[in-house]
């Protein structure tokens, strides 16, 4: 019975969901004319914990792109040292023609750290590899 109540909730969730995919012709071009190349990861460990990433592509649609890539850097990051979760410190997008730069700082824990900006490392690194996203 639990089951069955659980399911008919999931069915509005997906059909909200459904109702917010872009619709319109200019939002499914901009989606299939998406071809980024990733330049690499470089990682430098600054402190214990806190760990920067300088990530670098060509063909972002903006600066949320770059910004992915490093916060895929940071949770792949994580998951190499055993850890399984980081936090987003800052990170600084720059743009010269085409090439996109980011320069990113996490920190990296074993358990949840407090603040807004927390990324399960294991869930992120599934969702960068959904989306084709590399990381280190």
């Amino acid at each position: 019975m639990t089951v069955r109540a659980s399911s008919f909730c999931l069915v509005p969730a997906f059909a909200g969901l459904l109702a917010c995919a872009p619709t319109t012709k200019e939002a499914v071009v901009a989606r299939a004319d998406f071809t980024p190349d990733y330049g690499g990861i470089q990682t430098v460990l600054l402190d214990g914990d806190l760990v920067n990433f300088h990530v670098s592509m060509r063909g972002a649609r903006d600066g949320s792109d770059i910004e992915a890539y490093g916060r895929c850097a940071a949770a792949q990051y994580a998951l190499i040292r055993g850890f399984g979760f980081a936090r987003h410190v800052r990170t600084s997008v720059s743009q010269t023609g085409g090439n996109w730069r980011g320069d990113a700082v996490y920190t990296i824990s074993a358990s949840l750290p407090k603040g807004s900006a927390t990324i399960d490392a294991e869930v992120t690194v599934r969702d960068c590899g959904a989306q084709g996203i590399p990381t280190i």
